[in-house]
């Protein structure tokens, strides 16, 4: 169970800001506005709600800066989400509890296995793989010959990591995921026969990375599938071989990435988008959920639909879409009219 406390005025220091009140208030947990108690902190996202602290039974609350005073004592920020995110965080961070290596798992041959380490009973673990400190390995979990992993990582319940493939610091992946699984990829003769073309390469995920649930992330045909620092991809999500992905994107649910498609920096993908092959996005691209990107994108671009169109054209055409019916009965309407006057015009 959590005990730990912190001041608002720490609290206010992790989340850069300033506190209205008490600061030496001692919070010792996080709810939403609705059930806050004694000792709980909560947060409102805009200045136009502030009527509904009115029933707040909370200790303190994160408010935005144009917020000055209430009936408890404030920590002010200039963006509540990502403060309430930060605070939260700290309140339920727990030190990592080495338990070592549970009989029932396996370990391969010249193997590393560090003092400060969790692996769960039913774990199997290749030969000549490498574990960082502080390492935490679930039960299921199968990691290949030869894998690298870093400091800090979580591997949920039956995550598969192939062989030879490397994950860098503080990366979560969560229950089902596959990273290093074969790509996709075949030649076909001309009898319409398909030929499983070698899949040799690795996947490479850096430092700060998550990944969702049930996820698929395939090794290169050559050389490196790369998901760069920061990335955050959500469950249920495909990215075929040799993708490389940018740092700081993120991937929502259902999202496909076809193969050698490269992605730069804090490119956003919506739900159930599709991405074909051998196309770049750039730097900060983000595209509506259940869109098709059939090219390249330059940086900063908001598109959406399929094929995906700049943003303002896609809505504009999806508007339009939603009046065609109407448009068809006046059509047909005056499809009717000109051949009435056609027959006037022939008597």
């Amino acid at each position: 169970m959590n005990n730990k406390s912190f001041t608002l005025e720490e609290l206010a220091n992790v989340a850069d800001g300033e506190v209205a009140g008490d600061k030496q208030l001692e919070i010792t947990g996080f709810a939403p506005l609705e059930t806050a108690g004694p000792g709980e902190i909560s947060f409102l996202v805009k200045a136009g709600q502030v009527d509904t602290l009115a029933d707040f039974k909370g200790s303190a609350i994160i408010v935005p800066m144009d917020i000055e005073e209430a009936t408890v004592p404030l920590i002010r920020v200039q963006n509540p989400y990502l403060a309430s995110a930060k605070i939260h965080t700290l309140l339920l961070a727990e030190p990592f509890v080495a338990k070592g290596v549970h009989e029932r798992a396996w370990v391969g041959a010249d193997t590393e296995i560090p003092q400060e380490i969790t692996v769960a009973p039913m774990a199997a673990i290749g030969e000549r793989v490498t574990l960082g400190e502080r390492v935490t390995i679930q039960s299921g979990v199968v990691i290949g010959d030869d894998v690298q992993i870093g400091d800090d990582v979580v591997l949920k319940a039956n995550v598969t990591i192939g062989e030879r493939c490397k994950i860098g610091n503080r990366v979560t992946i969560h229950s089902g995921a596959v990273i290093g699984s074969d790509g996709y990829g075949y030649a076909t003769d001309n009898k319409g026969f398909h030929t499983k073309r070698p899949q040799v390469g690795i996947v490479q995920i850096d430092d700060d990375v998550e990944i969702g649930a049930n996820s698929c992330i395939d090794r290169a045909v050559y050389g490196v599938t790369h998901i760069k620092s920061g990335t955050k991809i959500d469950n249920l999500v495909q990215i075929a071989h040799n993708v490389e992905l940018g740092e700081n994107c993120l991937i929502v649910s259902q999202v496909g990435i076809s193969g050698s498609t490269t992605l730069g920096r804090n490119v956003v993908l919506g739900g159930q988008v599709g991405v074909t092959g051998h196309i770049t996005l750039g730097d900060a691209v983000m595209v509506a959920a259940q869109s098709g990107v059939h090219n390249n994108q330059k940086a900063g671009v908001q598109v959406g639909g399929s094929p995906a169109l700049p943003m303002k054209t896609y809505v504009r055409a999806a508007i339009q879409f939603g009046k065609l019916p109407e448009m068809g009965r006046t059509l047909r309407k005056l499809k009717k009219e000109v051949a009435a006057l056609k027959i006037r015009e022939n008597k």
